[in-house]
């Protein structure tokens, strides 16, 4: 069997004239999947708190634009997102990337806890799609999408409010997918397995830390779940994600895509 490819796989100039708003767009698959819409040929935004990193991002070549926001505060979304149309015109496509996990025993997860990974997975979600439908009903366009989790396929002991709050995410791309589905737009969930990124490397930190684990072991138990045994690359994550926003993805709609080396 040939080995896995490591080129690009989007042809430059397949979204132009495009805007895309990338939500965590400053970091780890955000940035990989701004990188490569830009390659492509959309205008990037990239929107998250760490000006920055976002600013970094503009001057690598990665994105055109930055705006800060909090995901989880509507009115925020609302503002950063009236400026990036102001900047780059109408958003075209929507990929809602941030999020965070916290993990605990089921038995020690508070209600707090709960609503941190909603607001952050899911009612961010909610508001950045509220942020952009109207005007993309109004076009008659529109790409919608959802970095979810290999965990809105399946559960994971000690992250019930993370899992639950991905699976209600996957939940919310279905069903808004039905509801546009004759309006010109497409609502997809590309659902990640453990991927390369600093995130992973935190939570290799994290299982040393509390097990006494070596760091190979400790990885070890992150790459078994992938049954190529291996962490996903987020520029394979990211070529998903522009696929979807492509028209070659018309009809795809209400899916989601698991980039996860097999494991489900």
């Amino acid at each position: 069997m040939d080995a896995a490819p490591t080129h690009r796989t989007v042809p430059n100039g397949r979204l132009s004239g495009r805007h895309a708003l990338v939500t965590g767009g400053g970091r780890g698959i955000g940035l990989s999947i701004a990188r490569t819409l830009a390659q492509a040929g959309a205008r990037v935004t990239v929107l998250g708190r760490d000006m920055a990193a976002l600013e970094r991002a503009v001057a690598a070549g990665s994105a055109h634009h930055a705006v800060t926001a909090d995901v989880t505060i509507e009115d925020a979304i609302v503002h950063a997102f009236g400026e990036a149309v102001e900047q780059a015109g109408p958003i075209d496509l929507l990929v809602c990337n941030a999020g965070a996990a916290e993990s605990a025993p089921f038995l020690s997860s508070n209600d707090e806890l709960l609503e941190r990974m909603l607001d952050m997975n899911y009612r961010s979600v909610i508001y950045a799609a509220r942020a952009v439908l109207p005007a993309m009903i109004e076009r008659g366009f529109g790409r919608i999408v959802t970095v979810a989790s290999t965990a809105s396929l399946r559960g994971y002991p000690y992250v019930t409010s993370y899992v639950a709050a991905k699976h209600a995410t996957l939940g919310l791309v279905r069903a808004l997918a039905l509801e546009t589905a004759k309006k010109g737009i497409t609502v997809n969930a590309v659902c990640p397995g453990f991927t390369d990124t600093d995130l992973v490397s935190q939570s290799v930190e994290r299982i040393m830390a509390k097990t006494g684990r070596s760091e190979a072991d400790a990885m070890a138990e992150l790459t078994k779940h992938n049954p190529q045994g291996r962490l996903v690359k987020p520029e394979e994550v990211a070529d998903a994600v522009a696929w979807l926003c492509g028209e070659g993805a018309a009809s795809v709609t209400g899916q989601a895509i698991a980039v996860a080396g097999g494991e489900v």
